[in-house]
């Protein structure tokens, strides 16, 4: 899409949707899989040793502070001055409920509220901000698409990391959560019925797309690949599906649009 010069008033992610969907607003096409390439083998960047020294398996300071200010730069004046709006969603810790924040200066502030949202629970520390202790926004919102809705923004493109017909299970995590996260009890319900949050909002896209409101995009099978993958051959492979989905989309998304 940047690629075709495709612009859009405004734009929402979650958890990688908005690590990676930043990007888009920044006009930085393909660094996102430059970045994870170079530093996939990087303790610093994420792993075990991260994990056990510092409580978060993506290492907070380096990957969301010195890798976008100093090693793969991320372009800040460009996603200051585009006119899209750029929002993401976080999990409020002590609620349990989404907490939504529009993001229009990408500053250390900006970038903890990227790095709030993209924090998985049981790998991640909550990230302390605007009031909240707050982790993965997938936990309580993972397609906003109401919620977006809801700003006023009423033709929208939804990209699904998902193929048509899936539905999320329960997690057969839940003794892990019930163990090491007693102390946020509203995370531990909140992932109880996770899928249940998601499945209606698989219902609500069902209908929205049926009423034209919606374009839906999504890969035609599931992706081989894992939430933590290092291996450059899968990195690529992924990505090439996704530019090739794309491609084959052109020219319905600007009709959509």
């Amino acid at each position: 899409m940047l690629e075709h010069g495709i612009r859009f008033d405004g734009i929402v992610g979650v958890s990688a949707g908005a690590t990676f969907g930043c990007n888009y607003k920044s006009h930085q096409l393909g660094r996102v899989l430059r970045y994870n390439i170079r530093f996939k083998d990087d303790p610093r960047y994420m792993g075990l040793r991260s994990l056990l020294r510092t409580g978060d398996l993506v290492g907070a300071e380096f990957s969301y502070h010195t890798l976008p200010n100093e090693l793969d730069v991320f372009d800040f004046d460009t996603f200051i001055n585009d006119p899209a709006e750029f929002h993401v969603v976080c999990t409020d810790v002590e609620t349990g409920e989404p907490v939504y924040h529009r993001i229009d200066d990408m500053d250390d502030e900006g970038l903890d509220w990227i790095r709030a949202s993209a924090s998985m629970p049981l790998v991640s520390r909550p990230v302390s901000l605007g009031g909240h202790l707050l982790l993965d926004g997938g936990i309580s919102d993972s397609i906003p698409l109401r919620y977006f809705q809801g700003q006023g923004f009423d033709r929208n493109v939804v990209i699904l990391t998902q193929p048509k017909g899936f539905f999320k299970r329960r997690t057969k995590l839940m003794p892990l959560f019930h163990l090491f996260m007693r102390r946020y009890p509203a995370i531990v319900q909140a992932m109880s019925r996770r899928h249940l949050m998601y499945n209606d909002e698989l219902s609500y896209l069902d209908e929205q797309e049926r009423r034209g409101n919606i374009l839906l995009i999504c890969p035609q099978d599931t992706l081989p690949i894992g939430r933590t993958e290092q291996k450059e051959a899968k990195m690529r492979h992924v990505y090439g599906m996704g530019q090739q989905t794309g491609e084959d989309m052109i020219q319905t998304i600007k009709d959509f649009l």
